[in-house]
């Protein structure tokens, strides 16, 4: 009877889906190259986003700014990682893009090392955001695709890259977040 239920507890065990990492605790390098985790922001709304500096949708960057600073004091922080995916439209390396984003859109919400969001090599934190556990699961389509992370951890909502910063459908799931207990 012990070796059934052994055998039983190992079969169940192996059935069970392989979870990826929590969003706080995915190893990053922040845009200077410094080893981080997301867990300084751990009890904050998060608005990550897939970015790129030569792609039609760059101008996000502005309704991205204007969102951080508007709901910063509430809760929000939005999380830019930038990705050369798309096109090729993110060829710089992180010095350039860092340079970019604060001189061209006054950027002060983090960014973080370039990375890859789909493929072989995607980062482990977009296994997460998007792999095969996560509540919205796929290929990233474009840059500016955005994860919308609960104070809890939690993803919450998906946005592809046409849902501009300041549209009504982001709006009101961020404002839902930072009211969420």
């Amino acid at each position: 009877m012990r070796r059934l239920f052994l055998l039983s507890s190992l079969l169940m065990a192996s059935l069970l889906p392989v979870l990826a990492a929590p969003v706080h605790e995915v190893p990053l390098q922040d845009i200077d190259g410094k080893a981080t985790t997301l867990a300084p922001f751990k009890g904050r709304v998060l608005l990550i986003v897939n970015v790129a500096s030569e792609c039609g949708y760059t101008r996000q960057y502005e309704g991205l700014e204007a969102l951080f600073r508007k709901y910063q004091t509430k809760g929000l922080t939005v999380l830019g990682f930038p990705c050369n995916q798309f096109g090729g439209q993110e060829p710089g390396s992180n010095a350039d893009i860092k340079q970019f984003c604060s001189t061209t859109f006054k950027v002060t919400f983090p960014l973080f090392a370039k990375i890859d969001v789909n493929g072989a090599n995607r980062h482990p934190l977009y296994a997460t955001l998007a792999g095969k556990d996560s509540p919205f699961p796929g290929n990233i389509k474009w840059n500016f695709g955005k994860f919308l992370v609960g104070r809890d951890g939690r993803i919450l909502h998906r946005f592809d890259s046409g849902a501009e910063p300041d549209s009504a459908e982001v709006i009101r799931a961020v404002e839902a977040a930072l009211t969420a207990q």
